[in-house]
């Protein structure tokens, strides 16, 4: 690692940070709507995104630089055991095909801004409402910090910001500003800004893959030598190598398919999705989305390549920003670097975004102040956005990087548990309001205890999200086992509710809703005037 500034790489990141800034602020400007005081327009970008805006959007919202520094980490680390992220990427894009035109479709006709919007609506229950609520924030709470965790990680490998003996002021100085810049950008620009700079973002990335998987490989002797030197590596270590091993293959899968459930239960992917204009913008991109996959796949081999380039690192978050600083010229490592950085900006302003709403809508509205017109509604959500991402920053800086990977990984396991109540509402009401808040709070206790348990060599607790499989005895993801003890309670509870009558609450979508398109007679995008102050 430099033990100076690499000057020319920051230079050509410093470019690459202004420009999406000043795009981040012009966004205002782009598609303004007559009334920007409403969170139709701030939150979602007017809902008037097409399929190339949508397609940048959700990739910029899903891929992002913890995906970028943390997948090939894993593999640099632990071996083919972290390629769970390409499978579980490919089983999302069928399972979302089936439930989120229809989730769309409902949204728009009811003016839904968030999962807790439906969650009301189709049952009638503001208690079950608030669980998806508060489930949500906390989950996207870590998952901001390791966006800014990410910005770190390639600040350090700049030599910006000193060494580890630095005023702790001027080593976080270079964060500070960037999340000063996000949160102003942010604030003004709305969903506008992260939509226009994911244009940037994604470019870059495509680009220093692109690069990285022929440049790197023919300097380093072709893939036979890496995978060669990656095999040694992890004989040695016992890690299991470039395949899992048998005592692995049940974390593997489950790890795999419990993620690809709880993606697109993340308040931020949803939020990206209402933001398109119409029931086939989300089908196709359904369909087009993969090619990210393809992208994360090749992104992933990098883990392999900073073990046969010989990249030593204490911090498995350093190895690719290393390994792009040693093999590299710096300019272009410079652009690596920046693909990182703003790979971080587009899915922090997301989620601030998404979890503000959740807050503003079904906190603040909900239970504080029901009669907020939609200005009020905005500004609050606007300064929620602001509190969000300070929470994240103090995190950061206050908190070992590791403890803000084990709690995202916590908060994937929470977010898991909000499934029952938004999937199966989208298809069936037949699951009564209260069993499914029951199911949701064995879940969350049942995962949240059970992380708890689990220590790593750093953390005593919460240091990990794989543990023993209750009734099996194998090992696998907490999420996966907390979400089959909730649909299990979640159906039995249903069944005895039913059974003694218990009421249900007002559902006020209909069957035809669930399949409206923008330009369907009748097919709004602001709650009727009726609702608009109430809620069930």
């Amino acid at each position: 690692m430099n033990d100076g500034v690499n000057g020319v790489a920051l230079a050509v990141f410093i470019f690459f940070f202004v420009l999406v800034t000043a795009m981040g602020f012009l966004a205002a400007r782009w598609r303004r709507a007559e009334n920007e005081h409403s969170l139709d327009e701030w939150g979602l970008g007017g809902r008037s995104f097409g399929t190339w805006v949508t397609w940048f959007l959700l990739g910029g919202d899903l891929y992002t630089a913890y995906t970028f520094v943390a997948v090939p980490a894993a593999i640099y680390a632990a071996g083919a055991s972290g390629f769970f992220a390409v499978p579980y990427t490919i089983l999302v894009y069928p399972l979302i095909f089936t439930f989120l035109p229809r989730l769309w479709s409902v949204s728009h006709k009811h003016g839904y801004v968030t999962t807790s919007d439906f969650v009301r609506g189709r049952f009638g229950s503001k208690g079950l409402s608030l669980a998806v609520a508060v489930t949500g924030i906390l989950a996207t709470m870590p998952y901001i910090a390791l966006q800014l965790v990410g910005i770190q990680a390639v600040l350090d490998v700049m030599g910006v910001g000193g060494g580890e003996d630095t005023n702790w002021f001027i080593k976080d100085l270079p964060l500070l500003i960037a999340f000063g810049v996000l949160a102003a950008y942010t604030y003004s620009s709305g969903l506008r800004a992260p939509a226009l700079i994911a244009f940037v973002k994604d470019t870059l990335i495509y680009i220093v893959i692109a690069v990285a998987i022929i440049y790197i490989p023919i300097k380093l002797g072709g893939f036979d030598d890496i995978f060669a030197s990656a095999s040694d590596k992890f004989t040695e270590t016992g890690a299991g190598g470039v395949v899992p091993n048998a005592g692995g293959q049940w974390t593997y899968a489950t790890l795999a398919l419990g993620s690809a459930l709880a993606l697109f239960m993340y308040p931020h992917s949803i939020t990206a999705t209402l933001s398109s204009r119409s029931r086939e913008v989300i089908r196709r991109n359904t369909t087009i989305l993969p090619l990210y996959s393809l992208m994360l796949g090749l992104l992933a081999l990098l883990g392999f390549m900073a073990i046969a380039a010989g990249v030593k690192v204490e911090n498995g978050q350093l190895a690719i920003p290393q390994l792009f600083e040693n093999m590299f010229p710096d300019w272009f490592a410079g652009v690596a670097f920046a693909a990182i950085g703003i790979g971080a900006l587009v899915p922090a302003a997301i989620m601030s975004i998404a979890a503000a709403n959740l807050f503003t809508r079904n906190i603040y509205k909900d239970f504080i102040k029901p009669d907020a017109t939609p200005a009020q509604e905005t500004k609050v959500s606007k300064l929620v956005s602001l509190l969000v991402k300070v929470g994240a920053l103090i995190f950061v800086l206050g908190m070992d990087k590791t403890v803000a990977i084990n709690f995202q990984l916590l908060g994937g396991i929470w977010i898991l548990q909000t499934f029952p109540a938004l999937v199966g509402g989208l298809f069936t009401r037949w699951f009564h309001r209260w069993a499914l808040l029951g199911g949701w709070a064995v879940g969350m206790i049942y995962g949240t205890v059970a992380a708890y348990g689990v220590a790593s060599p750093t953390q005593k607790h919460f240091g990990g999200s794989s543990d023993e499989i209750p009734g099996i005895g194998e090992i696998g993801y907490i999420g996966l086992t907390a979400f089959v003890l909730n649909v299990v309670v979640t159906v039995v509870l249903t069944f005895v509710l039913r059974a003694a009558k218990a009421p249900d609450g007002i559902d006020e979508t209909k069957p035809g809703d669930y399949t409206a398109d923008a330009g369907d007679p009748g097919v709004q995008v602001e709650l009727p005037p009726a609702t608009a102050g109430s809620s069930h």
